[in-house]
């Protein structure tokens, strides 16, 4: 999948959000676990990408933090969904399955 590795990158940045969104729903997550959750799937990203990403939905109110002392270092920031995020994400699943159906409908009508 490689080859379309480029061809296919502006789907992947849009759905960049909706990768993170599901990388810390359920628990808080610190920045390293949502690498590590996304690392080898097609939203593999680094931390030069994920803070500003993180830093705009926590302005969208659809994610918070809590700091975390650490015994190896200074405390962590983890991050957790809102109501308001938890709400986006169950509104991103049904759009997704929607897109879904509709892409296999329209395959349908042409085969």
């Amino acid at each position: 999948m490689q080859d379309n590795d480029q061809q296919f990158s502006q789907l992947r940045k849009g759905l960049l959000e909706f990768a993170v969104l599901s990388a810390v729903s359920g628990k808080h997550a610190y920045v390293a676990d949502v690498l590590k959750r996304l690392e080898g799937t097609p939203f593999e990203t680094s931390e030069g990408t994920l803070y500003p990403l993180l830093s705009r939905l926590k302005r969208e109110q659809l994610l918070t933090y809590k700091w975390v002392e650490s015994e190896t270092g200074p405390p962590r920031k983890y991050y957790g969904l809102t109501a308001i995020g938890e709400a986006r994400l169950d509104q991103m699943h049904l759009y997704w399955s929607h897109l879904y159906k509709s892409l296999e409908t329209i395959g349908e009508t042409h085969a």
